[in-house]
């Protein structure tokens, strides 16, 4: 299966809007915004602000980084990477920025919540790697289930359902438009996110 956006020559029109937006409803990009958040929930003020900042740059720019130098050089042949084998380096290089920012949130006695966040971001991106080898599932479909579930048991369910179910539902409707997943691949990836929130309070009493 071809993704409607796989060749530049096609992004036009809805495919150009559903491309952009799936790049800005990106995990990296959600995961940043829950960090700030988080982080000025315990720490507010600059404190707060620099815990975000270096949770940012470790666990959202740093893979993006990665991904877009092996774009430039030439070892992956499009931004969102359909075949599996060009998601290896960027996995493997995305888990271990996360332990690096879990440890040092840890030993510098950093926010727990960011931690947990932390955490929870190794541990998705470790499984959706493993997965990944046999198997192309959607890591879009697990950061917004994640972020969703985040957000309602942090901060409030009623902020949850009203603002990032429509876009749950509208990040899984556009994978499945740009034919980059297919259902059972984005319900596989939302039930992921779903397990990985739910292991993370029963395992680590984290959020």
């Amino acid at each position: 299966m071809t993704p409607r956006d796989f060749n530049k020559d096609d992004h036009t029109g809805r495919v150009k809007a559903a491309r952009l937006f799936s790049n800005v409803v990106s995990p990296p990009v959600m995961f940043a915004v829950v960090g700030l958040a988080f982080a000025l929930t315990e720490e507010p003020g600059l404190t707060g602000f620099a815990w975000a900042a270096f949770y940012g740059l470790l666990v959202s720019l740093a893979p993006i980084l990665v991904v877009l130098y092996l774009l430039r050089t030439g070892r992956i042949k499009e931004l969102h990477m359909s075949d599996t084998r060009e998601r290896h380096i960027p996995y493997v290089t995305a888990v271990a920025s996360a332990l690096i920012a879990f440890m040092v949130i840890t030993l510098l006695d950093g926010p727990e919540l960011l931690r947990c966040l932390a955490l929870l971001n190794s541990m998705n991106l470790a499984a959706l790697g493993i997965i990944n080898i046999r198997w192309l599932i959607s890591i879009h479909a697990t950061g917004i289930m994640a972020t969703f579930l985040l957000t309602g048991i942090v901060f409030s369910w009623m902020l949850a359902w009203v603002l990032l179910f429509p876009l749950l539902l509208a990040v899984a409707t556009i994978r499945l438009y740009l034919k980059r997943h297919t259902l059972p691949q984005v319900i596989a990836g939302l039930a992921l996110g779903a397990v990985t929130v739910w292991l993370m309070r029963v395992l680590f009493t984290c959020f």
